[in-house]
């Protein structure tokens, strides 16, 4: 129908008046009206049908399109002015049978239920999940700030009160004492610490003094041939001194690094866990005399809130300061201990390689290393090999 009303269009003649107008013939109208059905609905479809069941499907379900164009979605007819065609279908309606249409609802049903949960899916927004994260961190730093600053206050309120005497603390006074013994245990290790370095440092001079002055001696033995018996004794005999102050200085080395791990580690991890026993004593007091005046105070609704939470705060506080206490106890008890016998075998130690050495018995200088177990290091140790240098 489409081929016969365009060529059709293509070889009409349009009759022209004088004037210029054109004059209109009952045959345009209705090939207006033609071109126009055309245009609107596409080609004349009511000899197309759809059928359900796919291919290969049986002929019971076919509907044909007829019956569809000439109604509107609410079954009514096209009005003149709409997009569906005014005129009524041709050729007869058909309607499909029940085993075609309770198939097209199976099918319906299934793609329904297959796409339907994904349409509702919610979509998480990212920028949105970003700024409460960002919020929630930023409230729970401002919430450590907060404690951190009423802790504060109320340990330099308690401080300034025990400073002044107008305020009480907690005393311990078998604890207190030991802590004090143990510091000034310490400054007198540090000084003693202090002096076996400088005795170490000067005693090391004095060996390479009496290495160079072997040298020497030895290089003038070879210059002078009549004074070479006398220097070539005394080039021995700075050598033998020099060997055995290098022995000397192996225990003063070994003495000092034990005093010195006793000193800086053993003891000041004791008085470091002190500190934190001082601390805990310190906020124990200030939330105890917290308690203290909210118990003096008016008991109103506000007051008893108050009160429960400085009570549970006092007793968390309570039960921190009497765990450090115990943990302070115990290590001074084992300080001491070890104290007592790191000591007993370096002072033995000292005691031994001193007076072998000034006494000249190498043998017995050399037997103290041993039985103390003190290795001596070569003069090239800590010098690095070849290979490790490339």
């Amino acid at each position: 129908m489409t081929d016969r009303l365009m060529s059709k269009a293509a070889t009409m003649e349009i009759p022209i008046h004088g004037n210029g107008d054109s004059r209109r013939l009952p045959e345009d109208d209705g090939l207006e009206q033609d071109l126009q059905q055309v245009m609107v609905s596409g080609p004349n479809l009511n000899e197309t049908s759809i059928v359900s069941g796919g291919y290969g499907g049986t002929a019971e379900g076919i509907i044909p399109t007829s019956s569809i164009q000439g109604q509107s979605p609410g079954g009514r007819r096209g009005a003149p002015g709409s997009l569906l065609p005014s005129h009524p279908p041709h050729g007869p309606l058909i309607s499909p049978s029940p085993s075609a249409a309770s198939r097209i609802a199976r099918q319906a049903a299934a793609a329904s239920s297959s796409s339907g949960p994904n349409l509702h899916q919610p979509h998480p927004n990212p920028a949105l999940t970003g700024e409460e994260a960002t919020r929630g961190i930023a409230v729970e730093k401002f919430d450590v700030v907060k404690k951190w600053g009423i802790n504060t206050y109320k340990c330099t309120k308690q401080l300034l009160s025990e400073r002044f005497g107008r305020g009480s603390r907690t005393v311990d006074l078998e604890l207190e004492t030991q802590i004090e013994l143990l510091r000034d245990t310490k400054r007198k290790y540090e000084c003693v610490l202090a002096l076996a370095r400088a005795l170490t440092g000067h005693f090391y001079s004095l060996v390479q003094t009496q290495h160079a002055l072997a040298d020497a001696f030895s290089d003038l033995s070879q210059k002078s041939p009549e004074l070479q018996e006398e220097f070539g004794y005394n080039a021995e005999t700075q050598k033998l001194l020099c060997k055995n102050g290098e022995t000397l200085l192996g225990a003063v080395n070994f003495f000092v690094s034990s005093i010195n791990t006793l000193v800086n580690k053993t003891m000041e991890d004791t008085l470091m866990t002190v500190k934190h026993y001082e601390t805990a004593r310190l906020e124990y007091d200030a939330y105890r005399t917290d308690l203290e005046e909210l118990n003096l105070g008016p008991r109103d609704a506000g007051t008893l809130c108050r009160l429960d939470v400085a009570q549970a705060n006092f007793q968390a506080h309570r039960v921190k300061y009497e765990k450090l206490r115990g943990d302070v106890a115990v290590k001074l008890k084992f300080l001491e201990e070890n104290k007592v016998k790191v000591m007993h075998k370096q002072l033995l130690l000292f005691h031994n390689a001193i007076s072998a050495y000034f006494a000249g018995n190498q043998q017995q200088l050399e037997q103290s290393l041993k039985q103390f177990s003190v290795k001596l290091k070569s003069p090239g140790a800590d010098k690095p090999s070849w290979l490790e240098e490339q």
